[in-house]
């Protein structure tokens, strides 16, 4: 019995989509956002395909790299 997608499935989804838009949506994107992101991908079970994995753990590089940015005021590539 399937009752569909979680509240936070939705969310996770909606946030990927804005991510994966552009570049420029990726770095507007709030601290809090970047945060919930991080925390529901992490979450998220992916053991069953490969390249699902590695594209979460570059997923899950880049937000943390970008969450430094933010909370450092500077960027980790002196950009």
């Amino acid at each position: 019995m399937d009752t569909g997608p979680t509240p936070e499935d939705v969310e996770r989804i909606r946030l990927l989509r804005k991510v994966t838009s552009s570049r420029q949506a990726f770095n507007q994107m709030t601290l809090d956002e970047l945060k919930r992101l991080q925390f529901l991908v992490e979450k998220k079970d992916y053991t069953h395909d490969r390249k699902t994995r590695r594209s979460k753990a570059r997923l899950l590089r880049n937000i943390n790299a970008r969450i430094y940015e933010l909370e450092e005021g500077r960027s980790i590539w002196g950009a």
